[in-house]
C-alpha cells in the first residue's frame, strides 16, 4: 500500500533472548535508532528504525533470527574489516556495496542458431512481456539477446526503471511502442524498423504498445539488474539530448527518415547510430539485398560478438565446422571470432540485423 492507504507502517519482527545486548548492537554498531520500547520497568519489546527499515525486537519471541542485507558505501569500514556480522540474537548482517562494480564475464564464444519455430522457446517475463532467448548459453554470461513480444495492445504495466549494463539496444521488429526516456523530451513512438540505444542507468518507461509488438533486445552482460526509480517522474522537465550516461548517449534511430548506403556487393545498409552513441562499444545496422543477387563470399571477424537476426526473407548460412543452416524471418545466430562463414541463397526481400562488439561491422 502507498503511504495514504490503510497500512501505515511495516515491521520485520526478530526474536532475541538478551534484548539489551541486541538493542545495543543495532543502535551502536549499525546506527539504528529507538522508536519505541516497553514496558519501561522490564522491556520486552523494542522497535528500531534506520536505513529504510523498521525492526521489532521481541524478547522471548519465536521464529528464525533472519538475515539483513545492508548496502554500504564502505562495507569493510562498517564491518571493521568483515563482510558479515552476527547480532547477539543470531541475526546475520550481510554488508554489500551500495554501488557495486558491473561484472562482465569473460567471453566464451560459441556458434549459436536460434529458431523462431521452437514452440517451447517463449517464457513469461516482467510487465506482461513474453521472452525468447536468442542466445542459449549466453556466451559465458557476457551477452543476452531477447526476442520480446506483447500480444495485447494498450497500456503496458511498466514503471520508471533503469538497468546496470555495459551496453543495451532495442530494435522494433513489428508494431509500435510508446516510450519515454530521462532528459529526452516527451514520450515518443518507436515504429517497426526503429532502434534505440539505452545508455547505462538512463531512466525510462514503456507506456503503451500496438497489438503483437515484437522487439529485439541485445544487452551486455547477460545477467544485469533492473532497478525501479519511484522518485523520478517522466518526462523530466530538463531536456538534455546530448547528456552522457556512463560515457554513452541516448539515440533514437528512425527508419522512416533513414538513408540507405552501399555496403558489400549486392547489399545496402542503414546504420542505426549505435556506434557513435556508444562511443564505439557496440555497432548495429540493417542490411537489405539489392535487386542483383550477391555472390557468397567467405568472411570472418575478430571481434568479441557477432550477432545476426533475420528480419525479413531468408538466407543460407554456412559456418566452417558448424554446418549449413537455412535461416528464415525471426531466426538468429552468433558466429564466433575466427570462424569462416558465408551467406548465400538470399531471398529477394532479405533484411538482416547485424549487431557487433566492438562497433566495427562484420559484414563489409
Amino acid at each position: 500500500m502507498h503511504a495514504d492507504g490503510p497500512v501505515l507502517t511495516a515491521e520485520v519482527v526478530l526474536p532475541c533472548v538478551d534484548l539489551g545486548a541486541t538493542l545495543a548492537f543495532f543502535c551502536e554498531r549499525l546506527r539504528f535508532r529507538v522508536d519505541a520500547i516497553h514496558p519501561a520497568d522490564d522491556p520486552k519489546v523494542a522497535v528500531v528504525s534506520g536505513h529504510g527499515l523498521r525492526i521489532r525486537l521481541v524478547r522471548g519471541g519465536s521464529g528464525a533470527p533472519g538475515v539483513l542485507r545492508l548496502a554500504c558505501h564502505a562495507p569493510l569500514t562498517v564491518g571493521n574489516g568483515a563482510r558479515e556480522l552476527v547480532a547477539p540474537n543470531g541475526t546475520r548482517i550481510e554488508l554489500t556495496e551500495a554501488s557495486p562494480q558491473l561484472v562482465v564475464p569473460d567471453a566464451a564464444q560459441t556458434f549459436v542458431v536460434s529458431r523462431t519455430s521452437d514452440p517451447n522457446a517463449w517464457i513469461d517475463g516482467r510487465a506482461g512481456m513474453r521472452y525468447r532467448d536468442l542466445i542459449p548459453g549466453r556466451q559465458g554470461g557476457r551477452f543476452i539477446a531477447s526476442h520480446i513480444r506483447i500480444e495485447e495492445g494498450g497500456p503496458v504495466a511498466d514503471y520508471v526503471h533503469f538497468h546496470r549494463v555495459r551496453v543495451q539496444l532495442i530494435y522494433c521488429m513489428r508494431g509500435s511502442v510508446r516510450v519515454v526516456y530521462e532528459d529526452q523530451g516527451p514520450p515518443f513512438v518507436m515504429s517497426a524498423g526503429d532502434c534505440v540505444l539505452q545508455p547505462p542507468l538512463i531512466r525510462h518507461r514503456v507506456l503503451e504498445c500496438s497489438p503483437k509488438l515484437e522487439v529485439i533486445e541485445v544487452t551486455c552482460p547477460a545477467e544485469h539488474e533492473t532497478l525501479a526509480d519511484h522518485d523520478l517522474a517522466l518526462p523530466t522537465e530538463r531536456l538534455a539530448p546530448t547528456r552522457a550516461f556512463a560515457g554513452q548517449q541516448f539515440v533514437h534511430h528512425r527508419a522512416a527518415t533513414a538513408v540507405w548506403q552501399p555496403a558489400m556487393p549486392g547489399f545496402e545498409v542503414r546504420d542505426l547510430g549505435i556506434g557513435r552513441a556508444s562511443a564505439g562499444v557496440a555497432g548495429a545496422r540493417v542490411l537489405r539485398r539489392l535487386a542483383t543477387a550477391p555472390t557468397a563470399q567467405p568472411r570472418a571477424h575478430d571481434g568479441e560478438f557477432a550477432f545476426f537476426c533475420v528480419l525479413r526473407g531468408s538466407l543460407t548460412l554456412h559456418a566452417e565446422g558448424n554446418g549449413t543452416h537455412r535461416l528464415t524471418a525471426g531466426d538468429a545466430c552468433v558466429v564466433p571470432a575466427g570462424v569462416t562463414y558465408t551467406l548465400s541463397d538470399t531471398a529477394a526481400d532479405l533484411e538482416l540485423l547485424d549487431v557487433s562488439l566492438p562497433a566495427a561491422p562484420h559484414l563489409s
